[in-house]
């Protein structure tokens, strides 16, 4: 029997791959894809390792069937941005040098753009909320932190700039 034929728009990108019907969203981004962002941690769903975009709303792509999410848009931290080109979340993570071994890194860029999409200027107890589910062994959270609140800014004095530019 030949495997099903999966049809996601990846990164703004249509994309048809033969994967068999238990595999994940992550195996296939990673595996078929490869985009290696995401990453696997726990396999659970609790790490937060594996955390890329559903239609928008961030989700946790080792527990996803991928057939579950067939014509639906996956971003990935490849889709957000790239180097040159940098999401406000990707800058603000790196002007706070919010990375130590970068295995959370996915994760908490992804979720942390998520929250400021919805939500453009959340509090601090906001955004510790928003991130719990995301672990970072290193102890770089007080970074993590300073850059979810940089990233806010970043997005604020854009929407502005761009304000400004359209009433000129």
């Amino acid at each position: 029997m030949l495997p099903p034929v999966l049809r996601l728009k990846v990164n703004a990108q249509d994309v048809e791959i033969d994967v068999p019907a238990e595999a994940s969203l992550l195996h296939v981004l990673r595996n078929d894809l490869s985009l290696n962002a995401p990453k696997y941690g726990c396999g659970l769903g609790q790490c937060g390792a594996c955390t890329v975009w559903v239609d928008g709303v961030a989700a946790r792509a080792c527990v996803i069937p991928a057939h579950g999410v067939a014509g639906r848009a996956i971003t990935t931290l490849e889709g957000l941005g790239s180097r040159g080109r940098w999401h406000p979340v990707q800058q603000a993570f790196e002007d706070a040098q919010a990375a130590q071994c970068g295995y959370c890194l996915n994760g908490m860029v992804m979720q942390a753009a998520a929250l400021l999409a919805r939500e453009p200027d959340p509090d601090e107890a906001r955004i510790r909320s928003e991130l719990s589910g995301n672990l970072c062994r290193c102890g770089t959270h007080v970074e993590i932190l300073d850059a979810v609140r940089r990233a806010a800014l970043l997005i604020a004095s854009r929407t502005n700039a761009n304000a400004e530019d359209a009433d000129t």
